[in-house]
């Protein structure tokens, strides 16, 4: 077999829920990310296997004596796909933008940034408040992502209904609840690549139907398999189903909007209802480990001793005796529909909580809707996932506990001063071993609030049939579609 990756051809990834926004700075749920992530491209870029940051739109940078300036050189004869030669101004411009969307987006990732300013054309200055330890890292997400200076003449609504930037593929048409597709870009940066024609994401919300098109090679991918499926899509000829390590923690999220979930006697009952041992095997069928921290194995400054809530039965009705429903009450779990993972998870805590006198609805919605309300924070509680999109814990942390940090705490409203505090210090400490020390302590104290119940770290599984080629999925969640191929 040739080594030469094939050139041509359209991958078609199926998945159970569709996009909800390009917009880069105001974006939470992956199924946008991932395609945005093929058009819109960072400054630095995380290594494949996630623990390292590499240049991209970059070459380098050089950093001040007092670690609050930094030089950062850009990468020559780059062009977005208008034809337009990047610039300092256009990194400017972006990297503004998204620090501007910090009351309800992402620009929270960029609050150590005093100012940017234009050196030259192909130079710029960030100049930082305080010391920033993970700012190179902040400036490989995808909401820092680099876009034409001022929408390239357009407003922000009409730049994101179809958003150019440098990346490998080209914005060609969203079909609402039914498919995006992109087209390569022939004038990319990187020579040679893509080698694919285009790329399509279609949305199928049934597993099991999406099973049977990768089997009958209907779709080249489906990104979302169940784990009751993995063993009879190993066995099929023409397909590959493989698991990927990832930073990936699911969790139930409350809802503190909602009583009785503002009351941590109720959380912590329901996270010590759960046997996670017992949802790993019968949820992920052994491919997974339960979860006892805010932060994931793989993930800097984890701690496996943060003393998150274990499976304890008497404990947990202990905590109903002390808490505001002593007596039981009635609540949903919002699932989205068409997943067996959600379903299993669902019935498992539907049995678990009844025992502690919860009685427990489940809630289906399709999952794009599902989607929708979870960023809504309209649910009792919710099955979700997170998945770093940077290598170093201040992604998340931020995004969970801070309530300025862009998502009301992951949805969730939850607020304790003293673990923002822990938060911010973190964030501005240099020296790794003090770092592991707030972090430590951050967890411990995330973990007594029971703020969400951890379920369990997994890793990411995909499907492809055997005419896919280079496709890798990073611990961080993002795959590079310039390096797919597809054979005939």
């Amino acid at each position: 077999m040739s080594s030469t990756p094939a050139k041509g051809g359209n991958l078609v990834i199926a998945r159970s829920a569709d996009i909800i926004s390009m917009d880069k700075t105001m974006t939470f749920d992956n199924n946008s990310l991932r395609v945005m992530e093929q058009i819109m491209e960072p400054l630095f870029h995380a290594s494949p296997d996630g623990t390292k940051l590499e240049p991209w739109l970059a070459t380098g940078y050089t950093t001040s004596a007092d670690k609050k300036t930094y030089i950062i050189n850009l990468r020559k004869g780059v062009k977005f796909s208008n034809g337009k030669t990047l610039t300092a101004a256009d990194v400017k411009f972006s990297i503004d933008q998204n620090t501007a969307s910090s009351a309800a987006g992402w620009g929270f990732i960029n609050t150590a940034i005093q100012n940017i300013s234009v050196v030259n054309t192909e130079t710029v200055r960030i100049q930082l408040k305080y010391p920033w330890a993970p700012l190179i890292a902040d400036l490989s997400l995808f909401a820092n992502g680099i876009i034409p200076d001022n929408y390239g003449g357009e407003t922000k609504a009409q730049f994101y209904s179809a958003p150019i930037g440098t990346g490998p593929f080209i914005w060609d048409y969203w079909k609402k609840g039914q498919a995006v597709m992109l087209t390569a870009n022939k004038d990319y940066w990187q020579p040679g690549k893509p080698y694919l024609n285009s790329v399509e994401w279609t949305v199928v919300p049934d597993a099991n139907t999406r099973k049977l098109q990768v089997q009958g090679g209907q779709i080249d991918i489906d990104d979302t398999p169940d784990w009751s499926s993995l063993a009879s899509l190993k066995s099929t000829p023409g397909v590959v189903a493989t698991t990927f390590p990832s930073t990936e923690i699911d969790y139930i999220a409350f809802n503190q909007k909602r009583a009785p979930f503002s009351d941590p006697h109720i959380r912590m009952a329901i996270s010590e209802a759960i046997d996670r041992n017992a949802m790993v095997q019968a949820v992920l069928f052994g491919n997974g480990t339960p979860a006892y921290s805010l932060l994931m194995p793989g993930v800097p400054y984890f701690d496996s001793n943060a003393g998150g809530a274990t499976y304890n039965v008497a404990a947990a009705k202990k905590e109903m005796a002390e808490s505001s429903k002593p007596n039981g009450f009635t609540t949903s779990l919002l699932i989205a529909s068409g997943s067996a993972n959600q379903a299993a998870i669902a019935q498992i805590m539907q049995s678990e909580l009844k025992a502690i006198g919860i009685t427990m609805n489940i809630q289906q919605l399709d999952p794009t809707a599902n989607k929708q309300a979870r960023l809504n924070s309209d649910f009792d509680m919710s099955i979700n996932l997170w998945t770093m999109d940077i290598p170093d814990p201040d992604e998340w942390t931020s995004f969970a506990v801070d309530p300025n940090g862009g998502s009301h705490s992951a949805f969730t409203y939850y607020r304790n001063p003293a673990v923002v505090a822990l938060n911010k210090e973190a964030e501005v400490e240099t020296n790794p071993t003090k770092r592991q020390q707030l972090y430590s302590e951050l967890q411990v104290q995330t973990s007594k609030d029971a703020f969400l119940a951890y379920l369990y770290y997994s890793p990411y599984v995909y499907a492809t049939t055997t005419k896919v080629q280079g496709f890798h999925v990073t611990p961080l969640g993002n795959y590079l579609l310039q390096d797919v191929s597809k054979t005939n």
